[in-house]
């Protein structure tokens, strides 16, 4: 009997195109608009519009979805290019045989040996990537760490979906306890009517419930996949990396041309620019802020003291460090100077051409290698573009405000726990469609708010519903640009993937549901 194929993520993606097209025949339009009530106020009322049933659009879905996704497309081709230039150089190659040697040794240590150094390393990567995520919001900048982590996690013995848990779950985890986000939890409590952060203390041990959960899961399936590689449902997949980065085949000649000291001068010069026009740095964290730290004084003289180290040794060295480097930076960027994709993604193809030049590349060659991990990544470019269709399909349909207000009707005469339950259930369902965090706070909260507040319950409650809500189906909707970014990157198709992921996505909507209990049951601070 032959096997039954499953459809290619592009036929997923443009069946699901088709069903949101389907609905817009039947359900009837409407919007919510902006008005004022008696007191002055600014409110939301829905209204009934005609409904724009979609057809010929759904093939023109796929251009407006680039055109809506242009900025994450843009930016996965530049990043594809980049890091296609930085791995000419077998900087990653050393690096990662360098790396696991070390943690070999470490096994020497018997404490380390009893709970596994790997599973140190592992914990303490996605520690951190939940912390960016919890207090910044680290979303997009997670497709470029996936081209570092994936092969890294494959080299220890794991799978590429280890790899992509290690960064982009580790940070969506951190998204949904979100402690101090100031892309959700800050528009939310703004458009609530609630002190900024405020209730941070229950978040905060949310955010540690959340993750222990989710770290425990993601261990037990790493364990399982190293003592058993094919076991891995990406494995067929995963040779690419393999091939890539065998490390049987590395023939790397340790050497220090003169165009990497050339790069580093310039570069140590730009720096230098920098670091005088702008002494300080003004961090914000959150709702706090760090006035007047001279952090790009510092990263310039670390960065030139580093550089100066690494490339006595080798270039290799060099790369890595330029690559450590534009990590901090755009940490700081992101911090201190509001940074997003198109700021992030020019300091990736700055960090592109600098390894070009160390390794000893002709602009002719940089432009070869550039092109070639365009085209290397292209199909990942592609499929955001195909999902961004479904959103301009529900968008254009007009039907999207339709169900958000007969699903907040449905709420009406529920006691609290069932309300703030239904309130939860709400905001997951609406994130399938509209995975940012930022628009479905606007969209949402001026009608939940005031209707938590008639019924006695807690507006931080309310804010509470939409962040779980708003957090754990980024993993698996569709919708998410980034979420189709990092598998295309990662090349791990989406019905894997969603093979893989539906049951610790339930698991974590549980888990929300449980955490949501006690903000209506027992009295906490800001609640």
């Amino acid at each position: 009997m032959k096997k039954k194929k499953i459809p290619h993520t592009y036929v997923i993606l443009f069946y699901i195109i088709l069903f949101c097209a389907l609905l817009t025949w039947f359900i009837p339009g409407g919007q919510y608009v902006e008005s004022l009530n008696e007191e002055g106020q600014k409110t939301v009322v829905y209204q009934s519009v005609e409904r724009i049933p979609q057809s010929w659009q759904i093939l023109s879905a796929f251009y407006k979805g680039f055109i809506e996704r242009a900025d994450i497309i843009v930016f996965i081709l530049i990043i594809g290019g980049a890091f296609w230039i930085v791995n000419d150089s077998k900087a990653f190659d050393m690096g990662t045989l360098g790396f696991l040697r070390k943690a070999r040794k470490m096994e020497n240590n018997k404490f380390l040996r009893k709970i596994g150094v790997e599973n140190v390393i592992i914990t303490a990567i996605m520690l951190l990537f939940s912390v960016f995520g919890a207090v910044f919001g680290m979303s997009e900048e997670t497709i470029a760490f996936c081209l570092v982590l994936v092969p890294m996690a494959i080299s220890m013995g794991y799978d590429s979906i280890t790899g992509v848990c290690m960064v982009f779950v580790a940070a969506g985890l951190g998204f949904a306890g979100a402690i101090l986000n100031p892309f959700t939890i800050g528009i939310a409590q703004g458009l609530a009517g609630i002190p900024l952060f405020s209730g941070i203390e229950y978040r905060l041990f949310c955010w540690v419930v959340i993750n222990l959960v989710g770290f425990t899961w993601i261990l037990r399936y790493a364990a399982k996949v190293k003592k058993n590689p094919k076991l891995s449902p990406v494995y067929e997949e995963d040779q690419y990396w393999r091939d890539l980065h065998d490390s049987n085949s590395l023939d790397i000649k340790y050497h220090t041309p003169k165009a990497a000291w050339w790069s580093f001068g310039f570069i140590s010069f730009v720096l230098i620019l920098f670091s005088i026009h702008y002494p300080y740095t003004t961090l914000k964290i959150g709702n706090s802020i760090i006035e007047r730290l001279p952090l790009i004084p510092i990263l310039t003289i670390i960065f030139n003291f580093s550089s100066i180290l690494t490339l006595r040794k080798t270039v290799h060295l060099y790369i890595l460090n330029l690559l450590f480097f534009t990590i901090f930076f755009l940490i700081a960027g992101v911090m201190g100077f509001d940074w997003y994709i198109m700021e992030i993604a020019t300091l990736f193809f700055a960090l592109g051409l600098a390894a070009g030049i160390a390794n000893g590349r002709n602009p002719n060659e940089i432009t070869r290698l550039f092109l070639e991990g365009c085209k290397d990544i292209m199909s990942a470019a592609l499929v955001v573009g195909l999902a961004g269709g479904i959103i301009v399909i529900l968008k254009e349909g007009m039907i999207i405000d339709t169900i958000l207000y007969n699903l907040a009707k449905g709420m009406e005469g529920l006691g609290q726990v069932a309300t703030i339950g239904m309130m939860y259930v709400i905001q997951t369902l609406i994130n399938l469609v509209i995975p940012s965090g930022s628009a479905k706070a606007a969209l949402t909260m001026p009608i939940m708010a005031p209707f938590s507040e008639l019924i006695g319950l807690s507006k931080q409650a309310t804010v509470m519903a939409f962040q779980f809500g708003d957090g754990f189906t980024n993993l698996i909707t569709p919708t998410s640009g980034v979420l189709i970014a990092v598998l295309g990157v990662s090349r791990i198709p989406y019905d894997k993937w969603f093979k893989w992921v539906w049951k610790f996505i339930l698991l974590l909507v549980i888990l929300g549901f449980l955490l949501l209990i006690p903000t209506v049951l027992l009295p906490m601070n800001g609640f």
